[in-house]
């Protein structure tokens, strides 16, 4: 536009320049002693113009000439700045598709040989993070410190060298570190929203319920975080909150949350009981309705139906009022059903938790009917319930009641003697020289301190005991499965008889 706009202006200025001349013809005397020169006044003119067109040809070929040398080192600065950006750009993309060892080698190549300070910082990042993704903590810190380094005199490479630093920090669990860089980076602003974002992380690691109730909030105000990603933050850190804060702050930090922050499930569950530990089981279960009013949530429903005596009349008709807009809620009707059994209603209670697990066989169900039976006598019926409950659960398999036990395994068993034998068996009439079948040295001895047939010795004292039966003799000198009783310590030495 420029171009068009001088163009315009030359040629104006000519079309004028011609028509002046045209009407005003005259002469040009130039006296130079000792020439005398005349002319036209449109010869002198054009002269003038072609004179001045010359000298700044020949002005700009001069300087042309004379900046060859600077030319020449911004046109070599110029290729080596390419180079780097296509080598970087290079190196980032290697980054982020995951290949780590090969954006090393171009990172490190490119750290080591550029002179730009933006590329420098930025090429230690990107090392620093491939490096953190391998796992090479320390190579990492030396691309952080030279990163650092670069970024030394300028305040925005700084704010851009914390930020990616402490990402890295918090990915490690170190959210102290974290922390300390990304504090004064905070400034509430929508520019810093990253590193509230990050901040908020560190915040979530360390526990911080308050402050991540209030970094949530902001991101939401300046839609910096999705909504479905914020109510969960908001709902837990609210929960611990009241919890925290108990009876005596529950005023102050319920008045703090807004309409729909109330009714969200996690938050709801913590109000309540923080009202029923304070004794107001009335106020808690307005909590909870509040929020079963917007949501049937099976935790809220199990809390409802753990209602005192004196509230279970209003409840009930309360559930029933749900229960007209959601039939076949299985939770619903199982709270339906508690409530039954604390008020005593067994009918009804019963007729409701047969409705539940026919929806939704789970073992709160089966547990309460179980429990429902028992308290009715009907003892079968409670236990196929409890059996039920056992099997959902995982823990115990539902047996059946007409199971037997595997057989025993006999094959290491002694061999049994028969009946008739056992008259013809007489333990007195082994020898001396006769080897015991038992292994065991506790029940061998020798003939010094036999004694009459028909009695047993003390093992320790030697002293007469018992009279000795012919069952008794057969299993105390049955052979033990698997032992040799030529390599025990009790096997007779030297002289004694084998």
């Amino acid at each position: 536009m420029r171009t068009w706009f001088w163009t315009l202006v030359v040629l104006a200025l000519a079309v004028g320049l011609g028509v002046v001349l045209k009407e005003h013809s005259g002469n040009v005397l130039i006296v130079a002693q000792p020439w005398r020169i005349e002319l036209s006044l449109t010869l002198a003119v054009l002269l003038l113009v072609a004179g001045f067109v010359i000298l700044y040809a020949i002005i700009r070929v001069m300087v042309f000439i004379t900046s060859g040398p600077e030319r020449f080192r911004s046109w070599r600065g110029l290729r080596a700045r390419k180079r780097d950006h296509e080598q970087l750009e290079k190196g980032w993309l290697l980054v982020l598709e995951g290949r780590y060892a090969q954006a090393e080698q171009e990172l490190s190549r490119l750290l080591g040989r550029t002179k730009s300070v933006n590329t420098r910082v930025l090429a230690g990042l990107a090392l620093a993070r491939a490096c953190h993704h391998e796992g090479e903590l320390a190579r990492r810190d030396e691309a952080l410190a030279l990163a650092r380094a670069a970024a030394a005199t300028d305040a925005g490479l700084k704010d851009v060298w914390a930020t990616a630093v402490a990402e890295m920090y918090l990915d490690q669990h170190r959210a102290q570190e974290a922390m300390a860089l990304l504090q004064p980076l905070h400034d509430g602003s929508a520019k810093r929203a990253n590193a509230t974002r990050l901040l908020l992380k560190a915040h979530q690691q360390l526990g911080n319920a308050d402050q991540t109730f209030e970094l949530t909030r902001q991101l939401m105000r300046r839609n910096a975080i999705d909504r479905e990603h914020a109510l969960p933050l908001i709902a837990q850190s609210a929960s611990e909150r009241l919890r925290a804060g108990g009876a005596e702050g529950f005023r102050a930090l319920w008045g703090e949350l807004k309409s729909e922050e109330k009714v969200l499930p996690e938050v709801a569950l913590a109000a309540a009981h923080v009202q029923q530990q304070s004794g107001h089981d009335d106020e808690a279960g307005k909590i909870l309705e509040a929020s079963l009013n917007v949501r049937l949530d099976a935790r809220l429903l199990n809390a409802y139906a753990q209602s005192p005596a004196e509230q279970v009349t209003r409840r009930i008709n309360k559930a029933e009022t749900w229960l007209k807009t959601d039939p076949d809620n299985a939770a619903l009707l199982a709270a339906l059903g508690q409530l039954c059994l604390v008020g005593q209603l067994w009918g009804p209670g019963e007729r409701y938790l047969q409705r539940s697990v026919s929806l939704q066989g789970d073992v709160h169900g089966y547990a309460l009917l179980g429990n429902l039976y028992d308290r009715l006598g009907r003892t079968d019926e409670a236990r196929k319930y409890w059996r039920l409950a056992s099997g959902v659960t995982g823990l115990l398999p539902a047996l059946q009641s007409s199971s037997v036990l595997p057989a025993a395994d006999t094959r290491a068993d002694p061999e049994p003697l028969a009946i008739d034998d056992l008259d013809a068996v007489n333990p007195v009439a082994e020898t001396a020289s006769a080897v015991p079948q038992a292994a065991s040295a506790a029940d061998y001895f020798d003939e010094s301190t036999a004694v009459p047939a028909g009695t047993s010795v003390s093992r320790h004292e030697g002293r007469p005991s018992a009279p000795i039966t012919e069952f008794d003799e057969y299993f105390d000198s049955a052979p033990i499965p698997g032992v040799d009783v030529s390599q025990t310590s009790d096997r007779p030495k030297g002289g004694e008889h084998r």
